[in-house]
């Protein structure tokens, strides 16, 4: 069902919501669509399990039967996202609370306490039931568990299971106080019994105590995902079993750290900005995603063939094909945009070059939410590639359009993805610098991962996304953007990537804490003064408005700093306020490689040419250096060929240098090839010499 060449393409169908005459012609616009792949059942719990114990499956057998008839497959979801009334009305207590300690009632999705044993206990009885009636159905070709993990609580089954975690993690009290920092403010803990969840307070909570809820919350969703797994499983291993990815800062999930108990790691992407912005955000975010499989692929190889990080059976991925690093888009807007305030309809193009943008990077398909937008409920007016309209729309007829054109690019399934830029990413980072008590409240590990991402995505570099300790073989630079917590294992990591000849850039505020964000004394960036050459004094946050020009041209925003030399030379420096002349870039030979610092956030032209300087230097190339503005170009190769995915921003027809075959449109590409406005072209190349 995985084969490599085919590309997975369809959406959530949910047909509980409609009769099931809607349901042939659904399936008979799947078909003209070449959908073959459905999400089923993902919400469904209430209809499935209407009473305890009483369940209802007559519905979903002919609804798989019907998809397994017209040869669409299935990805079958447990319902557990969002449990049913009687559920809810019969343990209270498994209600979520909030910080503030206020109990949430039933009445929308993720309402429930996942530290909750009854909770638990329920979802582990409806998923093997599930397991036990659809394991071997003939359209089931993926298991999809729950739907984007991320709801906590702070209940007191939450309290008791955080204690547990912490004692698992520290070991005592002694270590956990240390960590904590807990001398400060008098929080020292003398009993396990004193520890509760960081609940709302009258100041500043401990920053450690914060970090640690966050692991604390991505280990109990993974251990709540692992046990229904597991089941599925168990009832047939030959099934990939796999949860969807919510993306944003809110979520308490370490992806990366998850993907090696993912059979395929899977993610929802919504962008949310209107202008470029969002091309700028899918190829991130499918960067991103390919980083995570590939990350979990190396933990499984550690920990041995047919393992997890944590010793669980694995080895099931669909992407075995693509080095065991598989990925793919379970879900995306086909025809909207959700931006502050109010939804904003894609322009004609959009859809297709997004998906395509996201199968360039590696995805094994395009998935949507949804399939057919629903009359009623709370999103009534969710995009869907059949929206309210019916067929007879621009939406669907583009989802006819890119369903031949992702069969016609299938070909370039499971090559690599071409980068010789990695990017530094970490989620505890990013759950760090989200306390309060900061110099600034302007600081975003994710934000500033995604500016330097922009500017080596305009300036035409591929990139991969890499965590502390990941293999850097093969990458000419790499770039650390806000790594702000660093362990020993972190810093020894980046020591040795450059001590063997690697080109490094570390921006602000990286290396100055620890694992535990206890802030490493002796001058910042803390963790990477020796690779740097340089020692930092001071911070200097800027207000909202204000920059300082830099020497050489440009200005630096959002955080400056006083940086004093040892050993390192001044790149640029800062040309005006209280650190006129002072350095603001710096770069540093290191054994047999080269560290720059940049200790302000350079504006994007600027950041821009410092980041290509550093590639350039490092020896890596754009990916197709006489791609027009305007035009993203991604290279996979294999050892059957390699492939250009050319992507047209712009409203014009834009030219590109190639040779070879032009698989959209099937014609022979001698000298460059003509990519239409809005449009995308995708290259098979030939072979060099030909």
């Amino acid at each position: 069902m995985w084969d490599e060449g085919r590309l997975r393409y369809g959406g959530d169908w949910n047909p509980e919501q409609w009769p099931e005459r809607v349901w042939r012609e659904d399936v008979d616009l799947m078909r003209r669509a070449r959908v073959n792949l459905v999400t089923v059942g993902v919400f469904a719990w209430s209809r499935l399990e209407p009473a305890p114990a009483r369940y209802d499956f007559d519905w979903l057998d002919r609804a798989l039967d019907l998809l397994g008839e017209h040869g669409i497959a299935a990805a079958l979801a447990t319902p557990t996202a969002s449990p049913p009334p009687w559920f809810s009305l019969a343990h209270p207590g498994a209600l979520p609370v909030t910080a503030d300690g206020v109990r949430l009632h039933h009445g929308s999705r993720d309402t429930y306490c996942a530290a909750a044993p009854a909770y638990r206990g329920a979802a582990r009885r409806i998923a093997a039931v599930l397991a036990d009636r659809y394991a071997h159905h003939p359209a089931l070709a993926l298991w999809h568990v729950h739907n984007e993990y991320g709801t906590t609580c702070h209940c007191e089954h939450t309290a008791t299971a955080f204690r547990r975690w912490l004692a698992a993690r520290h070991g005592d009290l002694d270590t956990l106080n240390a960590a904590w920092a807990t001398s400060f403010w008098s929080q020292h803990y003398s009993d396990w019994a004193q520890v509760s969840t960081p609940r709302a307070t009258q100041y500043l909570a401990n920053p450690g105590q914060l970090l640690d809820f966050r692991r604390f919350w991505s280990d109990t969703l993974l251990e709540a995902y692992a046990e229904q797994r597991d089941l599925l499983r168990a009832a047939n291993p030959a099934v990939p079993v796999t949860t969807n990815y919510v993306l944003g800062d809110w979520v308490p999930v370490d992806h990366a750290r998850w993907a090696a108990e993912v059979d395929l790691v899977a993610v929802d992407h919504y962008p949310s900005a209107v202008d470029g912005g969002a091309e700028e955000q899918t190829a991130l975010a499918a960067d991103l995603a390919r980083g995570w499989a590939r990350h979990g692929a190396r933990l499984r190889t550690v920990t041995g063939p047919g393992a997890t990080a944590d010793g669980g059976a694995g080895g099931r991925s669909p992407g075995d094909a693509a080095g065991g690093a598989a990925w793919l888009l379970m879900e995306s807007a086909p025809n909207l945009i959700y931006t502050a305030g109010r939804m904003h309809t894609k322009e004609p193009g959009r859809m297709a070059r997004h998906s395509l943008a996201h199968v360039a990077r590696g995805s094994r398909g395009a998935m949507y939410f949804q399939w057919r937008a629903p009359a009623g409920g709370a999103e009534r007016f969710h995009s869907a590639l059949v929206p309210h309209a019916g067929p007879d729309s621009r939406v669907f007829r583009e989802a006819v359009a890119l369903g031949e054109a992702l069969e016609r690019v299938a070909e370039a399934d499971g090559a690599t993805v071409e980068a010789s830029v990695a990017i530094g990413w970490d989620a505890a980072c990013g759950w760090a610098l989200q306390h309060p008590g900061l110099p600034s409240q302007r600081l975003n590990h994710h934000r500033e991962v995604a500016a330097a991402h922009r500017a080596l995505w305009r300036a035409g570099f591929g990139c991969d996304v890499v965590l502390p300790g990941d293999h850097l073989d093969g990458y000419g630079l790499l770039v650390l953007p806000a790594l702000y917590l660093a362990s020993d294992a972190t810093a020894e990591w980046v020591r040795a990537y450059v001590h063997g000849g690697g080109h490094l850039v570390v921006t602000w505020l990286s290396g100055v804490a620890d694992e535990h964000a206890r802030v490493r004394t002796g001058g910042y960036p803390g963790a990477f003064r020796d690779v740097l050459g340089v020692r930092v004094e001071e911070f200097h946050p800027l207000a909202d408005d204000d920059e300082l020009p830099l020497t050489g041209g440009g200005t630096g925003r959002i955080w400056t700093e006083t940086v004093r030399l040892a050993g390192a030379e001044p790149v640029r420096a800062y040309a005006g306020g209280v650190l006129a002349g002072q350095p603001a870039v710096t770069r540093h030979r290191y054994g047999a490689g080269t560290a720059w610092y940049v200790s302000t956030r350079p504006d994007d032209e600027t950041y821009g040419r410092l980041l290509t300087d550093a590639a350039l230097a490092a020896g890596a190339a754009p990916t197709c250096p006489a791609a027009p503005a305007g035009v993203e170009a991604v290279r996979r190769r294999s050892a059957r060929g390699s492939w250009l995915f050319l992507l047209n921003h712009t409203d014009r027809p834009r030219r590109v240098p190639a040779a070879g075959v032009e698989l959209l449109t099937g014609a022979a590409i001698d000298t460059a090839v003509e990519v239409p406005a809005g449009g995308a072209a995708v290259v098979r190349e030939a072979a060099p010499g030909r």
